[in-house]
């Protein structure tokens, strides 16, 4: 994705976002680059600002649909993310938006579960965690953000499941990575 690309997918977020929770119309995006007809797993991140404390964060981890109709709809849903009350009117001058476009997640394969450790490169990959029906993601950012090794993003990815922080060295998990384009509002524009 370009800065250009980004700047799209960070101001059609904070549309999106601002008419779902005025209750306006919802936001109809006809014109928007090429490439957002691609299919695209993204995550939107809402934070406080100036903290930068999350306030919300949906996302497709896998490419389901065309990148302008996932970004819309995880826009809307990061407002009522269930982890937080819902979003109101009163917070939108004082929140950033935050957009992570992903790569295609690729399984991780090992002969030995100690190493998928070699296999995970901090800042760089998110990490998404299979067991069955049951899984966990978490976007490459948060594993720098939190000073963690790559057994400690594991782990955290296996919690984020409701596994047991160790089950990814049992074999029984299928472990995937993912590259990401994060891009993020500063302030907020007015």
């Amino acid at each position: 994705m370009t800065p250009e690309e980004g700047q799209f997918a960070l101001r059609t977020a904070r549309e999106v976002i601002e008419k779902w929770v005025r209750k306006e119309k919802k936001a109809s995006i006809k014109e928007y680059p090429e490439s957002f007809g691609d299919n695209h797993g993204v995550f939107v991140s809402i934070h406080t600002y100036p903290k930068k404390e999350l306030r919300g964060c949906i996302g497709y981890p896998e490419p389901v649909m065309p990148l302008i109709d996932a970004l819309v709809s995880v826009a809307i849903s990061a407002t009522r993310d269930p982890r937080f009350p819902r979003l109101k009117r009163t917070e939108l001058p004082k929140i950033i938006i935050e957009v992570s476009i992903l790569t295609n997640p690729v399984e991780i394969n090992v002969e030995n579960p100690s190493e998928y450790t070699d296999n995970i490169v901090i800042g760089k990959d998110g990490l998404i965690v299979r067991k069955g029906p049951i899984s966990g993601l978490l976007l490459p950012q948060v594993a720098k953000e939190w000073g963690w090794t790559p057994e400690d993003f594991l782990m955290q990815t296996c919690a984020k499941a409701g596994l047991p922080p160790d089950e990814w060295k049992t074999g029984a998990c299928k472990i995937y990575k993912f590259r990401s384009n994060i891009f993020s509002e500063e302030k907020p524009p007015y």
